[in-house]
């Protein structure tokens, strides 16, 4: 499926509920292929979205902690990027789970990237989980990294550093 046919994908789902679910259902599906495409189309889906995939973040929290596939993993992380998290209700296993794929050197870099701006949107709430995840941080920082590594710690500490400054 290439980025023509996601396209036309999103401008006919996005309009219709029932659309979204089979869309959703297909995300859901046991076969790779399937479950891969119907994501991937759901990471262009239009910020007027947001709210339906946001409705959908626990089935999406609990697919991805089982996942074993990259390619769902680093486009569901992409997707949980973009959602509000509650604090008066954090996700805790998705944070722990970020956490410890931030220093993990065998996870693919879009996983690392993607797990750092989802633990800030986790903890950004709370002083001592943003000491938590700075300290991650300090770790990641002594590692040879890639650029787009460099580019998530450097924005996620500057957003540290912001949060800290309202306490």
């Amino acid at each position: 499926m290439g980025i023509r046919e996601v396209r036309e994908v999103v401008a006919i789902t996005a309009a219709d509920t029932a659309l979204r679910d089979e869309l959703w259902a297909a995300a859901c599906c046991d076969d790779r292929i399937t479950a891969g495409n119907a994501l991937w189309v759901l990471t262009h889906m239009p910020p007027k979205e947001l709210p339906w995939l946001t409705s959908l973040q626990r089935e999406m929290i609990g697919m991805l902690l089982r996942e074993t596939f990259t390619g769902k993993k680093r486009m569901l992380l992409q997707l949980l990027r973009e959602q509000e998290y509650d604090p008066e209700c954090l996700p805790t296993e998705l944070l722990d789970y970020c956490l410890s794929k931030i220093n993990a050197e065998c996870e693919p870099y879009a996983v690392r990237c993607f797990s750092i701006y989802t633990a800030f949107k986790i903890c950004r709430h709370y002083p001592e989980l943003l000491a938590e995840l700075s300290s991650y941080l300090d770790l990641l920082s002594t590692q040879a990294l890639s650029p787009g590594l460099q580019c998530a710690l450097r924005h996620t500490r500057r957003h540290i550093e912001k949060y800290q400054g309202k306490t």
